[in-house]
């Protein structure tokens, strides 16, 4: 589960605008957004109580990272926490490349990911995954524009995945070069609730009414077998002034609840 969707050094006001769902069961504790970290590696983000690491943190020093779990049926048994591996790149000083490459060195010892990661003052992207899918590389660089990540390799032509590209696009159309309203955008694309009718367009990965439950962007579902937290939206905003975190929890009870974060 998970779906992000961001726009990457192609607008004159965000060098980086990016909004991301967050699932998880109602059972695993999470620690909402906070600065943790030690004193010289301070890390601004959720945290994960059960196995320690993050979903999508930045720092102080302009670095950023963010996963998401690729859909599969076989896990690894005593697989490595994938939520540690933001961890390490924002505390190392390796450039994007660099981390990522050393990374897939011990690939094989986590189940399925994706990882983004990003140097906002070298203005480099890197994306990776441990499960690359045909000639796609385990390592490649963040292209400008837009693009989204889901539970398969970025840019992949899943349905929901189509939507909220086509959702945001439609934004940039209408507000071109100015400012957006970052949180009305959250609202409208992150809040997307529409399922696929259609499911022989579905990954097909999982049995049929699991994959039409996870089939919308925003997923809010008591299917038995899964049981996922209704998605948290986080929003990350990059401009000259400095970085925008902004959490938007989306629980049953209480709605509406949500911490804002200035990090110059």
């Amino acid at each position: 589960m998970c779906i992000a969707v961001f726009l990457w050094r192609s607008h004159p006001l965000y060098p980086l605008l990016l909004l991301h769902n967050r699932d998880e069961y109602y059972s695993r504790p999470t620690e909402a957004l906070a600065w943790w970290g030690s004193p010289r590696g301070r890390i601004l983000g959720g945290r994960d109580v059960s196995a320690g690491g993050t979903w999508l943190a930045c720092s102080r020093s302009g670095r950023m990272a963010f996963l998401t779990n690729v859909r599969e049926v076989e896990m690894i048994p005593r697989a490595r926490t994938r939520g540690d591996l933001p961890i390490q790149f924002l505390q190392s000083k390796k450039s994007p490349l660099e981390f990522a490459l050393e990374a897939v060195e011990e690939a094989h010892q986590y189940n399925g990911y994706n990882l983004i990661v990003a140097d906002f003052p070298s203005e480099s992207m890197v994306y990776m995954t441990n499960r690359p899918k045909g000639d796609s590389n385990y390592v490649s660089e963040v292209s400008p524009g837009i693009h989204v990540l889901s539970n398969a390799c970025l840019d992949s032509p899943w349905p929901k995945e189509q939507r909220l590209r086509d959702g945001f696009e439609e934004l940039l159309d209408v507000y071109g070069d100015g400012e957006f309203p970052v949180k009305e955008m959250a609202d409208r694309l992150m809040k997307n609730t529409i399922k696929d009718k259609d499911r022989s367009l579905l990954p097909g990965v999982y049995p049929p009414q699991l994959e039409y439950e996870l089939s919308s962007v925003f997923v809010d579902t008591d299917f038995p077998l899964v049981q996922p937290e209704p998605s948290s939206i986080f929003l990350l905003g990059i401009q000259s002034e400095g970085m925008n975190f902004i959490l938007f929890s989306c629980k049953r009870i209480p709605p509406g609840r949500g911490a804002h974060l200035h990090c110059p």
